[in-house]
C-alpha cells in the first residue's frame, strides 16, 4: 500500500482522544473510582418534545430516503427567526443559513473553503483543538492570537499578522477559558477583517450558557459583521442534542455558498428526523433552554467557591489557574480526578486545568471534595 497522503499525516493528534485514553488508564488501576471532569459531555437530554418530534418524524416511511442536500426550509426558516427573535439580526434563511451535520464539521469545511495551500488561518490561543485540524486538511498555516487573562481573554489582534491571513477564528462564549466576548472585540475583528481580508469565524456553540445577567451577543450583531463573516451555532449546547449532530454556518452569502457547494460533493444531507426535530427545538417551547442554563450555573457557582484562582462567566467550564507545582498529571494521580491540560488547548493554556461541570450533581460534588485539598494554599 502506499504511503498515506499528507493531508492525513499532517493531522495534529486528536486532544480529546488522548484525553480519554488516559482517563481509561488511570480507570484501570487500583485506587478509588475515578471522576472524570475534563470532558465536556452535555448531561442533560434534549427536552422531551424534541425526542417525541425525532420519533414521529422517524415513522414516516418517506423520511428514510435522502434529504434535501442543503436543508429542509423549516429548519432553515427556525434557525432565521432565532436569529431575528433573540439577537435582532435578519438572515435569509434561503442565501445566509447552512445547515451541516455539527459545527465540529462546520470547523474543518470552513477551513477548506476560506483557504489555500499556504494561507494562514488565525487562531485563539487557548482555544478549541480541532481548529487545527482544518487548518492542517486544508494545508494551511496555522497563526495564534493570544488571549489576554488581563483583558477578559480578549485576543491581541494588534499584534496578529496582515499578510496572507485567510481567516481568523473567535470562540465565545470560550472553549476553555469561559469568557463572554469582551467589549469592543466584534467590532475590532470587523475592522482586522476589512484591513486583511481576511474572513472571521465566530463559534457560537455555547451561545445560551452565560452567567449573572450577561446577555447572549452574537457576532453577527455586530454592524458589518456579515459582510466579512459567519458565524457557526450548534444545537449540542443548549438543547442537549450533542450526539444528534445539527449545526449551522450563517452570515455572510458567500462564505455560505461556498460552505452548500461543498456539501453537494461530500454529504447527502442530514437525516430528515434530526432535522424536524432541530425545528421542534427552536420553534418550540424555550423554558429548558433557560434552566439548562441556570443549573450550569450553579454549577460553576460551586466550582469557584471551592477552589481559588477559578474563572468562568459563561459556558460549562470553569477555567483554573493551578497553583505552582500542581498539574493534571498529579491531579490524577493522586486524587483520582481528571481535568483537561490547559496546554492542549495552545501554549498559552500552560499552567491551567479546565473543569467541567457537565457532570451530575453527585460526581461534581465528589470531584470537588478531592480537587479542594489538593488545591488549599
Amino acid at each position: 500500500m502506499r504511503p498515506r497522503p499528507d493531508r492525513i499525516e499532517r493531522l495534529p493528534e486528536q486532544y480529546f482522544a488522548r484525553l480519554l485514553a488516559r482517563v481509561a488508564a488511570a480507570a484501570a488501576k487500583e485506587g478509588e473510582e475515578v471522576i472524570d471532569l475534563g470532558r465536556g459531555n452535555p448531561d442533560v437530554p434534549p427536552p422531551e418534545h424534541v425526542v417525541e418530534a425525532l420519533a414521529a418524524a422517524a415513522r414516516d416511511p418517506a423520511a428514510h430516503g435522502y434529504p434535501p442536500f442543503r436543508g429542509i426550509p423549516a429548519l432553515k426558516e427556525a434557525i432565521a427567526a432565532r436569529y431575528r427573535d433573540v439577537y435582532g439580526v435578519e438572515v435569509d434563511p434561503e442565501r445566509e443559513v447552512a445547515v451541516l451535520p455539527g459545527t465540529k464539521t462546520a470547523i474543518v469545511e470552513l477551513a477548506l473553503c476560506l483557504a489555500e495551500r499556504g494561507d494562514t488561518i488565525l487562531l485563539p490561543d487557548p482555544g478549541y483543538p480541532d481548529y487545527t485540524s482544518g487548518v492542517a486538511l486544508a494545508g494551511a498555516r496555522e497563526g495564534r492570537v493570544r488571549l489576554d487573562p488581563d483583558a477578559g481573554f480578549a485576543p491581541d489582534l494588534a499584534a496578529a499578522p496582515r499578510n496572507g491571513v485567510a481567516a481568523l477564528y473567535l470562540n465565545y462564549p470560550s472553549n476553555p477559558c469561559a469568557a463572554s466576548a469582551p467589549p469592543g472585540l466584534f467590532a475590532e475583528a470587523v475592522r482586522f477583517a476589512e484591513e486583511t481580508g481576511a474572513a472571521v469565524v465566530h463559534d457560537f456553540a455555547y451561545a445560551d450558557l452565560v452567567f449573572g445577567g450577561l446577555r447572549p451577543l452574537s457576532f453577527l450583531m455586530e454592524p458589518g459583521a456579515k459582510e466579512i463573516g459567519v458565524e457557526m451555532f450548534s444545537m449540542s449546547k443548549s438543547y442537549g442534542m450533542a450526539g444528534w449532530r445539527l449545526g449551522f454556518v450563517v452570515g455572510n452569502t458567500e462564505i455560505v455558498e461556498r460552505v452548500n457547494l461543498l456539501q453537494d460533493h461530500v454529504r447527502a444531507g442530514v437525516f430528515r428526523p434530526i432535522q424536524e426535530a432541530g425545528v421542534a427545538a427552536l420553534t418550540g417551547p424555550q423554558a429548558t433552554v433557560e434552566e439548562r442554563r441556570a443549573l450550569y450555573e450553579g454549577r460553576r457557582d460551586r466550582v469557584v467557591a471551592a477552589i481559588p484562582d477559578t474563572l468562568s462567566d459563561s459556558t460549562f467550564y470553569v477555567w483554573w489557574l493551578l497553583p505552582q507545582g500542581l498539574t493534571p498529571e498529579r491531579i490524577l494521580a493522586e486524587s483520582r480526578v481528571a481535568v483537561a491540560p490547559g496546554e492542549g488547548f495552545g501554549p498559552s493554556g500552560a499552567g491551567w486545568a479546565r473543569i467541567s461541570v457537565a457532570t451530575p450533581d453527585d460526581r461534581l460534588d465528589a470531584g470537588l471534595k478531592r480537587l479542594s485539598r489538593l488545591a488549599a494554599p
